[in-house]
């Protein structure tokens, strides 16, 4: 023999809640149950709620045409060219009144409009009062006479011929310096209308994304409640989910069976074996043979 012995055993057991936690995850267990019925359908509140936006989403389209008006106006640039022309008129009814002036080199004083009248009073009141001091005198007609009516003749008209030559010089420039400067505001102020214009665009062109969302506002609006309206009722059962499935889980039970082998030296069997030949030896003892 081997003295190898074989011993199987089956076990089976059973845990639960603690004991004492068995009234309360009841109640917990209950107040879920009560809370149930709700997972299926939403309350009134919520359901007047998603009515509203609904109702809103309906009316969102009433904005539609003035929003795409706007976008189509953007993308035809606003209307910020519309005064150009009138802008681009004025400068050139400015330019046709300035620019004899402002073309004008010949500054001859003598012909300046009005100088020769100006001249000649000039000239009769310098002779009356040379000849008259001279007829005063009796030299009247005199050489010294002429002589002394050319000198005041020159020194009363000189002036204002110099004069008038300067001022036609500075009329001419600065009415040169005007145009120019009219010619760069007009060019700013139909730069500015042009980039206005390119701006508008622009803006159009980012309006159409905002018109389209405009139009998908109310279906969207109504998506997003018919998705409250679904979604409510499956939240409601996740929440009741999450506390009552590991409620569930807390008791459990198991069974399963152990197998040993146990292996004894030579001294243990043959005792064992003594004992048995023991047990057939006494019994004939006892009878006396």
């Amino acid at each position: 023999m081997d003295g190898t012995s074989q011993q199987t055993q089956t076990q089976q057991s059973t845990t639960q809640p603690w004991q004492q936690a068995q009234p309360l995850l009841g109640g917990i267990l209950s107040q879920l149950g009560s809370y149930l019925p709700q997972t299926g359908g939403i309350t009134g509140a919520q359901s007047n709620a998603i009515g509203a936006i609904e109702n809103n989403a309906d009316g969102s389209a009433a904005f539609t045409p003035q929003i795409n008006n706007v976008t189509s106006s953007l993308l035809a640039g606003g209307g910020a060219l519309r005064q150009a022309p009138q802008v681009q008129a004025a400068y050139n009814q400015y330019g046709a009144n300035t620019s004899p002036l402002a073309n004008n080199t010949n500054y001859n004083p003598m012909q300046t409009p009005g100088i020769g009248d100006q001249l000649q009073a000039l000239r009769d009141n310098i002779t009356q009062s040379v000849n008259g001091s001279f007829a005063a005198a009796g030299r009247d007609g005199s050489g010294y006479n002429q002589k002394a009516l050319a000198s005041g003749l020159a020194a009363g008209l000189a002036p204002v011929l110099t004069n008038q030559y300067n001022q036609n010089v500075q009329n001419q420039q600065t009415a040169a310096g005007n145009l120019y400067n009219a010619g760069n505001t007009n060019a700013g102020i139909l730069s500015g209308l042009q980039q206005q214009y390119i701006a508008n665009q622009g803006a159009g062109v980012g309006s159409v994304s905002a018109g389209l969302d405009a139009s998908n506002a109310g279906p969207m609006a109504a998506l997003q409640a018919e998705a409250q309206r679904l979604g409510i009722p499956l939240n409601n059962l996740g929440l009741i989910s999450n506390i009552g499935i590991p409620i569930a889980g807390l008791g459990s039970q198991s069974s399963g069976t152990a197998t040993g082998t146990n292996t004894m030296s030579g001294a243990q069997q043959f005792g064992m074996i003594a004992g048995g030949a023991n047990s057939l030896v006494n019994p004939l003892a006892f009878l006396g043979l």
